[in-house]
């Protein structure tokens, strides 16, 4: 319905036409004077009542109350905790719309930035990666929270809009064997001595193995060490368990023991093995990973003889996968020692078993891609085709450097711009930017 049709009807101040869904999973809807309100649990083209609790000059915010008329979009939720109401777990936001209807959202979304904020049109647009969806999601921070009063410990997401800890029991979005050890790490924390100090486990699971970060906030004690030792034992199968700590910052991270076992997953097409840390940045997806290194490598299409740039390589996913193909990579990051663990990773990926090609020379270089300039750039080399894979911030420095040498000004040499660049991007908003 459009926003004229649904004004034609005359609506109750608490009654909205929901036109569409925004990231946040929030229908978006407009007064009669164009006040945008958002209202949580609505879908496009729902009529609902919903209540205001926030009012800004220029939108209002808004909780469902009643659905009068429903979207044929809408599902029941997969999961007995998810909710949009106070006490619901807050750690999924769509499940009450259909699975292929959130991609079409987000692809929505990613159309309208691209043109709002970049100012450019797709030519063509490809069909949207898809993956499972339950029991994807290989990374997760739970929290965890002595309730005294309730003489229980929680351990989970917080709950919708709240600090608060949820209760749950069990997850969908976690792989089966994980959601399992929800209610056995509640008894866990429960039984430590630190129950109190001990905020969040961090989990990761890779290849076979699946590792449990626990921070905590004072020294734990002979007797809790021991007991995460007997949950390890306990629960080793179906997938073994291993024990990290984090005492303090990211570089007092440890296991808990000498690992029998490194954490890593496979890229399996191409015989691609990348070791990594729980607490390093790797897609919540594999599955998802797996296919966008494939769609890469066919959008890229690198030559035996071309020279491919991987900026912000991370730990090597994509450069890895692309000296499968190419003729040479370079992978540039801005952390010298996240570098020096992907060149670890290209040894360790350079014994490669037999009947497996051999991977084209391959370096690794540290730049601070968010100073990155136009002479940085040349000192880079030449490429005719480039991986870019930012965090959240974008590429915004590498775009206007590519841009700056584009528009002249100065003497490239032998320098060419690349004649084919995909960007792997996490937000819709700074990859239109950036296109732009």
């Amino acid at each position: 319905m459009s926003r004229s049709a649904a004004a034609a009807e005359p609506l109750a101040s608490d009654e909205f036409q929901v036109e569409s869904l925004d990231l946040e999973a929030k229908g978006v809807a407009h007064r009669p004077d164009g006040k945008v309100v958002f209202i949580e649990g609505a879908l496009p083209l729902e009529r609902v009542r919903a209540n205001v609790y926030r009012k800004k000059p220029s939108f209002e915010q808004a909780t469902l109350t009643l659905v009068q008329k429903e979207s044929a979009q809408r599902v029941r939720p997969g999961c007995e905790h998810f909710g949009m109401f106070s006490g619901a777990c807050g750690g999924c936001k769509m499940q009450h719309l259909h699975p292929a209807a959130q991609v079409a959202v987000k692809q929505r979304a990613l159309e309208d930035a691209l043109w709002h904020l970049g100012k450019v049109r797709a030519d063509m647009m490809l069909r949207p990666i898809e993956g499972p969806t339950w029991a994807y999601r290989h990374r997760a921070r739970l929290s965890v929270k002595h309730v005294v009063k309730k003489a229980t410990v929680l351990v989970g997401f917080h709950e919708r809009n709240s600090r608060y800890v949820a209760d749950i029991k069990s997850c969908r979005v976690l792989p089966d064997h994980v959601s399992a050890l929800l209610l056995p790490l509640r008894a866990l924390i429960g039984a430590m001595d630190a129950r109190d100090s001990c905020p969040q486990i961090e989990l990761a699971c890779g290849e076979g193995l699946t590792a449990l970060v626990l921070r905590h906030l004072e020294p734990l004690s002979p007797a809790d060490l021991e007991r995460l030792r007997g949950f390890a034992d306990e629960h080793a199968t179906p997938v073994p368990i291993q024990w990290w700590l984090q005492p303090k910052g990211p570089d007092t991270l440890h296991t808990l023991d000498p690992p029998q076992h490194s954490l890593f997953y496979l890229l399996p097409a191409l015989g691609i093995r990348v070791p990594f840390r729980p607490t390093d940045f790797t897609q919540v997806n594999p599955y998802i990973n797996q296919t966008l290194v494939s769609r890469v490598l066919r959008l890229l299409a690198p030559g035996p003889s071309e020279r491919v740039i991987d900026w912000f390589c991370g730990l090597g996913n994509f450069t890895l996968a692309l000296a499968t193909q190419a003729g040479s990579v370079l992978g540039v990051e801005g952390s010298a020692a996240l570098v020096a663990r992907a060149r670890e990773n290209l040894e360790l990926n350079q014994r490669r078993p037999p009947g497996l090609s051999s991977l084209a020379p391959t370096e690794f270089a540290v730049q601070d891609l968010f100073q990155l300039d136009a002479a940085a750039l040349l000192a880079c080399g030449a490429a005719r085709k480039w991986l870019i894979d930012p965090p959240r911030e974008g590429a915004f420095a590498l775009a206007k450097a590519l841009a700056d040498l584009h528009q002249g000004g100065q003497d490239t040499g032998d320098w060419l711009a690349p004649e084919r660049i995909v960007y792997v991007s996490c937000n819709p908003a700074t990859l239109a930017r950036d296109a732009g």
